[in-house]
């Protein structure tokens, strides 16, 4: 597998999926997102190239539907599909997520170095 540079940056996550490939479906657990695929391992196999369907329930209560999505690799019972098609509200409630995820790190960020000025002294009890 040649190497590629994703075109997105992947947001950790651990949400429930409902998956589709042809007349099966599969229960799972989305472990991260971005804005152009997946990373989630699941109980129904599936192959490099099959075209799927995804029902992902944010922990924000949205759900979100996958009306296409490619398999672009596969370990075990992990799978990386990259969406193919996506309606126009569950782009928005996607995005919408994904710059909270931003905002919260950048304020927890913010915050751990805002907590201890950098040239404060520390008592080393010596």
């Amino acid at each position: 597998m040649p190497f590629t540079i994703r075109p997105s940056r992947r947001f950790p996550m651990c949400c429930p999926v409902t998956y589709q490939c042809g007349l099966f479906e599969g229960h799972g657990t989305v472990w991260n997102l971005s804005l152009t695929g997946w990373h989630f391992s699941g109980n129904l196999p599936l192959r490099v190239g099959e075209v799927c369907s995804l029902t992902v329930n944010l922990p924000t209560q949205e759900t979100l539907y996958v009306a296409a999505g490619i398999v672009r690799w596969m370990r075990g019972e992990e799978y990386g599909v990259e969406t193919l098609m996506m309606d126009d509200e569950s782009r928005e409630d996607m995005e919408q997520y994904i710059c909270q995820q931003v905002e919260d790190k950048w304020i927890a960020l913010h915050e751990q170095r805002t907590a201890r000025p950098r040239n404060q002294e520390v008592d080393r009890g010596f």
